[in-house]
């Protein structure tokens, strides 16, 4: 099984998948080896992706938050934010920015809430404009708590995110996993608040217990911090040349950068290992 990250990994810099990718895709399929792409993307946003590189079957979105189907857009699993945090998490996040509330609704078309984007962080604003289209704004999240919340997240600069970040750890501990990351298409960074029990590598380490495939039978390749657990955990795990420190060092092996053919590299290597 392998497990493939596309922002940074799969795709270019420009946010384009080459053509060299989708065929070592494919030869990588030929010779049994299940590909799994494990994205921070929400469904809607890597379906596109899926589809280019004639894939079937599940899909880990979210950062690891559902597990989705292909082709019918299932929910084959998910690690909702717990309850009882929402509301605090909410007051919390309002402090530096309205946040973007994620929901698991692709067939009702609504991906996320949020709410007085006159108010948020300008990052986010830019964010908005251009990816609005699946998104509801509400008066009031307070009063528009959905039943389940994939996750809460906020764009800003990265010095206010890491100070929101010390604040949500001080109030929630372990009840809540938090994970920053480069906003790799659009200016400064993203922080997210999800359930600690999700992640890329538990929910393809869920996927893997289900075929009775063993640790040692996963590649997992990767750029970015989210990646870090599914590299480490892998038995084969694959850090691209443009990888931040934390994948980096989880990694067994390091290959060239998403600028350079590093995903061709890195699925070459996989198939040595087969």
């Amino acid at each position: 099984m392998l497990g493939l990250d596309l922002d940074g990994t799969a795709l270019d810099p420009g946010g384009k998948l080459p053509t060299a990718v989708v065929d070592a895709v494919q030869r990588v399929r030929a010779r049994g080896v299940g590909v799994v792409i494990c994205t921070g993307r929400r469904f809607r946003t890597a379906l596109p992706i899926a589809r280019e590189l004639q894939l079937t079957g599940p899909m880990v979105v979210n950062n690891g938050v559902l597990i989705k189907e292909i082709e019918s857009a299932r929910t084959l699993h998910q690690a909702f934010l717990p309850e009882g945090v929402y509301a605090e998490a909410l007051t919390l996040m309002r402090e530096l920015t309205p946040p973007l509330v994620y929901v698991d609704d692709f067939h009702g078309g609504c991906d996320f809430l949020t709410e007085r984007v006159e108010d948020a962080h300008v990052f986010q604003r830019e964010y908005l404009a251009e990816n609005g289209d699946f998104g509801r704004v509400v008066p009031d999240l307070a009063n528009a708590q959905p039943d389940a919340v994939v996750m809460m997240s906020a764009m800003a600069d990265t010095e206010s995110l890491e100070a929101l970040k010390g604040r949500v750890r001080q109030a929630f501990g372990e009840r809540v996993h938090t994970h920053s990351l480069a906003n790799k298409n659009y200016r400064g960074d993203i922080l997210e608040l999800l359930s600690p029990e999700s992640g890329k590598w538990k929910a393809l380490w869920h996927l893997a217990r289900q075929r009775g495939i063993e640790r040692a039978e996963i590649a997992c390749v990767g750029d970015d911090s989210n990646d870090a657990e599914m590299i480490a955990n892998a038995g084969l795990g694959i850090a691209m040349g443009n990888a931040s420190p934390a994948a980096r060092k989880a990694a067994r092996l390091v290959v060239r950068s998403n600028a350079e053919g590093g995903a061709v590299e890195a699925l070459e290597q996989v198939l040595i290992g087969v």
